[in-house]
């Protein structure tokens, strides 16, 4: 079996229009069949990580393998989103972002504030997807050709950025916003809306960067699986689990320990 894919866990109990997942999980193909594993918080997972290689595709709800060595996926099978990099000339053949677009403020512990857009109707599961901590929705726009323009423009400012790196989240989860600086920030702008996201797991001190799945779920933070194994909390990304071939009894290896099993 391999691991195929994840699901983040959506923190309102919706259901992903896709998949019909309704939480969060791993996908796991035994060639075709694809079989949904629940990873939600208070889940127990006992399984090791062998030989990773390309996870394929998804294709009629069956698995697609692949055997290239290049994980999690080969060129063959790596999709570039070139919507990602849109500052406001297209990059496709055709326009088709011709819906309104949601720009937004996100804060991620304790002080990276990024500035972002997708859109409207998908605002609030985009900002749990980042992991954000918290976040502000501070103009609409017509269409995304529009939204990326300005977009572009606020990330030049010193305060924003347009991107966080998993390894920048998973060094504040277990800390808390910069309130005052937040605010002035939004002081800035005038929020149509604000979100305040508290349903992550609370950590006492930093959790430790590793790849495995085995322990227990603690939650999830965007994409991070953050699990408690043997007394010291480990924070995972989702990412780097695909491709990996999955094996019922976790491997025996040595582990970095965290801060609080010493305590």
């Amino acid at each position: 079996m391999q691991i195929v894919g994840y699901e983040t866990d959506p923190g309102d109990g919706s259901r992903d229009r896709d998949t019909e997942a309704t939480g969060a999980g791993l996908y796991v193909a035994d060639g075709e069949a694809i079989e949904f594993i629940d990873a939600g918080a208070g889940t127990e997972l006992s399984f090791g990580l062998g030989e990773r290689h390309c996870a394929g595709t998804i294709h009629d709800g069956r698995h697609v393998p692949c055997g290239e060595r290049d994980a999690p996926y080969c060129e063959a099978h790596t999709h570039v989103w070139v919507c990602a990099r849109c500052t406001g000339t297209c990059l496709k053949d055709e326009m088709d972002c011709h819906e309104p677009h949601a720009m937004y403020l996100a804060a991620f512990a304790p002080d990276v504030f990024k500035v972002g857009v997708t859109r409207e109707w998908r605002l609030e599961t985009r900002l749990r997807e980042q992991g954000a901590d918290r976040a502000a929705h501070i103009r609409t726009f017509p269409d995304g050709r529009i939204a990326r323009e300005v977009e572009a423009g606020l990330a030049t400012r010193p305060d924003l950025v347009d991107r966080v790196r998993v390894p920048t989240k998973i060094a504040g989860l277990h800390r808390t916003v910069d309130m005052n600086a937040w605010a002035e920030l939004l002081d800035r702008f005038d929020p149509i809306e604000t979100f305040s996201f508290e349903d992550g797991p609370e950590l006492s001190d930093r959790p430790v960067p590793e790849t495995m799945a085995a322990g227990t779920v603690l939650g999830w933070s965007g994409r991070v699986l953050v699990i408690e194994r043997d007394g010291s909390t480990y924070a995972v990304d989702a990412r780097d689990l695909v491709g990996h071939e999955l094996l019922a009894e976790p491997t025996e290896r040595d582990l970095q320990s965290s801060l609080g099993a010493f305590g």
